[in-house]
């Protein structure tokens, strides 16, 4: 089901039915380590994270890239590093390209250009198809928008989903995702008009706990509603926080929390206390290099599940 208003998801979530079945927390992850790091000037034309007037210093962003993997797999979580490509300079941010469920390898449809090209990818496809085995959702090929996990943030224990509406995803790409996440529940609904990806203005933690920023929704009453489903477990973002990419984070295990130190630095000592009451080990990894292209830790990490 979806639903787009507050109330209607409101009462969804009063009604129940939406227990923690499913694995909260993935099998592992694979990130696209950067080529010849650059911005993407299509990408910068309604991202305003980004500045293309920055220097960027490629040596810089492929050690900060490495320090993320390593501190990832010194939690014991397996980590699969695929090679960038120059011709696709966002390919560092898989997450929007490629998606996981259980048995699926999900392939998004993206909004520009440059980023189409990723979607083609045969090693990546086969990495899932041939060697995992898993059945390939290809909605690269349709007439729709869909940016994955950029653009739905999705409660894996409970199959709820959240979508926000930009340019970035349509309807149409909506439903498509409520359909291959196997979701029972999707929100959807507008982001503010600066914003482009959901998993900016906010986070899931391990379906357990909520991140967000109710600046960068366009209706007050869902981020509300969203901070309904996750009592006494909501951290709200100031917009200040949120630009510093605090709401672009990733739990990967029941208690392991990564974020970039961007963020920890944003986040006032309260916020921060606060998530490790919740028994979250923070994890900061410094990113600051990779976040001149417009996204932070979160983007850079995709989940196998």
């Amino acid at each position: 089901m979806i639903v787009r208003t507050p109330s209607d998801f409101r009462k969804q979530i009063s009604a129940g039915g939406f227990d923690a079945r499913s694995p909260a927390a993935p099998r592992g992850v694979f990130l696209v380590e950067p080529a010849s790091f650059s911005l993407a000037e299509q990408s910068a034309s309604d991202n305003k994270y980004m500045n293309l007037d920055v220097e960027v210093d490629h040596q810089r962003a492929v050690e900060q890239h490495r320090a993320l993997t390593e501190a990832i797999a010194a939690c014991g979580i397996p980590v699969v590093r695929f090679p960038g490509r120059a011709e696709t300079p966002d390919d560092i941010y898989p997450n929007n390209v490629f998606a996981t469920a259980a048995g699926k390898f999900i392939v998004g449809a993206m909004y520009h250009p440059v980023r189409q090209r990723e979607a083609g990818r045969a090693d990546i496809r086969a990495f899932f198809t041939k060697l995992l085995g898993y059945e390939t959702v290809d909605l690269s090929g349709r007439d729709l928008v869909a940016e994955l996990t950029g653009v739905l943030i999705v409660d894996r224990a409970r199959r709820i989903g959240y979508c926000g509406m930009t340019n970035r995803v349509d309807d149409a790409g909506c439903q498509a995702m409520h359909e291959a996440f196997d979701l029972a529940l999707t929100f959807q609904f507008d982001l503010a008009a600066n914003e482009y990806h959901t998993n900016i203005a906010m986070s899931v933690l391990s379906s357990r706990a909520l991140v967000i920023c109710p600046e960068a929704f366009a209706d007050p009453e869902v981020p509300a509603a969203i901070g309904a489903a996750f009592p006494d477990r909501t951290l709200e973002l100031s917009r200040a926080e949120k630009e510093a990419f605090a709401g672009n984070i990733i739990a990967l295990s029941d208690r392991d929390l990564f974020i970039s130190q961007t963020a920890v630095d944003a986040l006032v000592p309260e916020k921060l206390d606060r998530l490790r009451e919740w028994d979250f080990e923070i994890h900061a990894v410094e990113l600051d290099e990779i976040e001149k292209a417009g996204g932070s830790l979160r983007c850079c990490v995709a989940e196998i599940y």
